[in-house]
C-alpha cells in the first residue's frame, strides 16, 4: 500500500524542504498551510496542496479520508520566542490547541503514524551541555512549553492506543524531533527561509550583508560563555528534512515511538556565526549589542547520540561554513 503523507506547514521553511524530500523519495505528498509564513511557490507541482488550518478538524479529517493518508508530519506552527513571551496564548493556541484538532482528527480517521516538529527549547537551560533526550524538560519560554505539551499529548495518545492495540502490535506510533538551530538552504538554490521579519541568526546576518536591515543586533553579551555571547548548535535545513524522511521509514517499520535531537553535538556562539556570514559574503556589515531577550538561554547544545542510533540518518552537510554560504546565496537571489 503506497504511504500517502499529509504535511501541515509544508509550504514553510522547513516544511517546504522536507515536502521535496519526500516526493523525491516517492512519496505522494498532500500539503496543508494556511500561508501564515509559508509560500504556494514553495510547494512541489507533484504535491497536493490544500489552502486550510490545523485547527479545522472537519477539514483535516475531510483530507486524511479523501486522499487515504497513513502518516502525518506535523511542522505548522509559530516559533519567535521573543514573541511568545510577550503573547503566550497566540502559541497555545496555534501551537498547543490547534495541534489537539490535529491529533483528534488523526485518531478518528485512524492514522498511526505521526512524526512531530519540536524544539530543544522543551530542556530550557539545561543542566550539562551537551543535552539528550533524558533531560529535565524545563522550558523557559510559552514557545517551548507549547510544544512540550504537544509531545505530553502524543505520549498519552500512544498510551492509550497501546492499551487497544496490544495483542496485535499495531497501532499510533510518532517521532518527536526536537529541533536545535535549523539554517541554511538548499544547495541548488531553489528552497530557503523566505520567513517574513524572521528572528534568527544567520538569516539576519544574511539580510545584513544584502543590505536589507542596517545592522545585526547581538542580544546579551554577559552570558558565561568564552566570548559572552549565547551559544547554538546549527543544523543544515537539508540534513534536517532528511531525519524526517528517516524518521518515517523508522516508523513505516513498525519500529518504536522515539524522543530525538536533530543537531550536530557542537556550538557556535553569536559572535564566531556573525564572522562566518562576514567571510562567505565578503561584507562587514555593522553590529550593534543590546541586553538579552527574554526566554534565551546561554547555551544549546545537541547530543545527537540517539538519532544516529535508532535512524538510519547521519548529516551531510555539517559544516557552518556551509550552512551559511547557503544562507547567504539563497538571501542575494530575488526572492519568489
Amino acid at each position: 500500500m503506497t504511504n500517502t503523507v499529509l504535511v501541515t506547514g509544508g509550504a514553510g521553511y522547513i516544511g517546504s524542504h522536507t515536502v521535496r524530500q519526500l516526493v523525491d523519495a516517492g512519496y505522494p505528498v498532500v500539503v496543508l498551510d494556511n500561508f501564515y509564513s509559508g509560500h504556494r511557490w514553495a510547494v512541489p507541482d507533484a504535491a497536493t496542496l490544500v489552502e486550510g488550518d490545523v485547527s479545522d478538524r472537519a477539514l483535516v479529517e475531510q483530507v486524511l479520508r479523501e486522499h487515504d493518508v497513513q502518516s502525518v508530519v506535523h511542522f505548522a506552527a509559530h516559533i519567535v520566542v521573543p514573541e511568545s513571551v510577550a503573547d503566550p496564548l497566540k502559541y497555545y493556541r496555534n501551537n498547543t490547541v490547534a495541534s489537539c484538532q490535529l491529533l483528534s482528527a488523526c485518531a478518528s480517521v485512524g492514522v498511526q503514524q505521526f512524526i512531530f516538529s519540536s524544539t530543544a527549547a522543551v530542556y530550557g537551560t539545561p543542566e550539562q551541555i551537551p543535552v539528550d533526550e533524558s533531560a529535565p524538560t524545563l522550558p523557559m519560554s510559552p514557545y517551548g512549553s507549547s510544544k512540550l505539551a504537544t509531545e505530553w499529548m502524543l505520549r498519552d495518545l500512544l498510551s492509550s492506543q497501546q492499551a487497544v492495540d496490544a495483542p496485535t502490535g499495531s497501532g499510533f506510533r510518532y517521532v518527536a524531533l526536537r529541533y536545535f538551530n535549523v539554517a541554511g538552504a538548499s544547495l541548488d538554490g531553489r528552497l530557503g527561509q523566505a520567513t517574513p521579519e524572521a528572528t534568527h541568526l544567520i538569516k539576519v546576518s544574511c539580510e545584513a550583508a544584502c543590505g536589507k536591515r542596517d545592522r545585526v543586533m547581538v542580544f546579551g553579551t554577559d552570558y558565561p560563555t568564552p566570548d559572552g555571547t549565547g551559544i547554538r548548535d546549527y543544523i543544515h535545513v537539508e540534513d534536517l528534512a532528511s531525519a524526517h524522511v528517516a524518521a518515517l521509514r523508522h516508523l513505516e517499520q513498525g519500529r518504536p515511538s522515539q524522543i530525538l535531537n536533530c543537531g550536530y553535538g557542537r556550538g557556535f556562539s553569536v559572535r564566531e556565526v556573525i564572522a562566518m556570514v562576514k567571510k562567505v559574503s565578503g561584507i562587514d556589515f555593522a553590529v550593534a549589542d543590546a541586553p538579552r531577550r527574554a526566554g534565551d538561554v546561554s547555551a544549546l547544545v545537541a547530543d545527537v547520540t540517539r538519532i544516529g542510533q535508532v535512524l538510519d540518518w547521519a548529516p551531510q552537510y555539517d559544516d557552518l561554513e556551509l550552512i551559511c554560504r547557503t544562507a547567504y546565496e539563497w538571501e542575494k537571489k530575488d526572492q519568489p
